[in-house]
């Protein structure tokens, strides 16, 4: 199955990766742009990624997807419901986000607890390097190994590694019954209970508290999830709120602050930092609405094996968690490997990057 929508334009990109190359000129890789809010600001020329789109191929008894890069995340998604597929790890769109971008950011929605993150779906890339080369990573199945790994690297690149054309990902049916419930429950125990429930064989896809109330969504067969409603209690919900959750859209992130996401052991207690928190993946998510100062913030979230992303732009001049000098070795030897010009998303991720 091939989109309708096809526009096969990676000899366009490589031909502007080369140009780029040639007089070292730097790149700002984007297809929407609906991410821009994450990470450092990059001067650079647009590389816009959404020339290059379409489904190139699907089927679903084999149960992988390969899209273009600029393939609008939602027509992806919609493709797979047809069929009655899912992502499992419910990449947010953001309202236009693209299939390249999807990847590049490396984000999961609600279920990433129990279902895997992004990179955990991804089977095989086509990237434009830093040496002009357009090459082929990975494959469509999961014993095709070679490269796997340098694919799944691309999960949370931000682009500072090349220029992704294509992606094939694993794809999964959608659950046969679906149901979500509101229990009233302080933050405390409600992550108590998620703890003892995570020890037990209950169809939980996903958990969030809002300061108020703990949300369940119950996923799996009919009698299964009936049988943990029955079991667990509370009212129903609208399901409407995960995605509402997961693309930002509850009044929770309408507040002024800036909006910081905190990752977390998932057992760890309400941390005591000033402003509004919201507990995401049974706890290893907290969203911080908080004037805190970063340095505050980030101590807070390391001193319980954590760390802290600022969701909100150019509040900070480094969004991400500034690494160890070791890893940031790592970071800077991979970079020059795939793109020892530098001239792809510089200073994206950090400033030395």
């Amino acid at each position: 199955m091939c989109s309708a929508d096809n526009a096969d334009n990676s000899a366009l990109l490589l031909e502007q990766v080369n140009q780029a190359l040639q007089y070292a000129t730097p790149l700002r890789i984007q297809g929407a742009n609906s991410k821009f809010f994450l990470g450092r600001n990059v001067a650079g020329q647009v590389l816009d990624t959404r020339v290059h789109r379409g489904i190139v191929s699907y089927d679903p008894t084999e149960l992988v997807i390969t899209a273009r890069c600029g393939t609008p995340l939602v027509e992806l998604v919609q493709v797979l419901e047809q069929a009655g597929q899912m992502l499992p790890c419910e990449p947010p769109s953001f309202g236009d986000a693209t299939v390249g971008g999807m990847l590049a950011s490396g984000l999961s929605g609600p279920r990433r607890p129990w279902a895997g993150a992004l990179r955990d779906y991804v089977l095989g890339t086509r990237v434009i390097t830093g040496h002009g080369k357009h090459l082929r990573f990975g494959g469509e199945v999961m014993k095709n190994v070679a490269g796997y790994d340098l694919s799944r690297l691309m999960a949370g690149s931000y682009g500072a590694l090349g220029v992704i054309t294509e992606v094939s990902l694993k794809v999964l049916p959608k659950p046969r019954q679906c149901l979500s419930i509101s229990l009233e429950l302080d933050p405390q125990r409600a992550l108590l209970r998620l703890a003892e429930w995570g020890r037990q064989p209950l169809p939980i896809s996903a958990a969030c508290h809002d300061g108020q109330r703990l949300h369940l969504r119950l996923e799996g067969g009919e009698g299964s999830v009936m049988a943990a409603h029955e079991r667990l209690g509370g009212e129903r919900l609208d399901t409407s709120f995960w995605t509402q959750l997961n693309e930002h859209q509850l009044s929770f992130f309408d507040q002024d602050p800036p909006l910081w996401r905190l990752s977390l052991p998932n057992n760890t207690a309400q941390l005591a930092l000033p402003g509004g928190q919201l507990i995401d993946w049974g706890g290893a998510q907290r969203w911080l609405k908080s004037d805190a100062d970063a340095s505050f913030i980030r101590a807070a979230a390391t001193e319980v094996g954590g760390h802290a992303t600022c969701y909100s732009h150019a509040v900070v001049d480094s969004p991400f968690q500034p690494m160890p000098d070791t890893l940031m070795r790592y970071q800077r030897n991979l970079k020059q490997q795939l793109d020892p010009r530098g001239i792809f998303n510089p200073g994206r991720l950090y400033a030395e990057l």
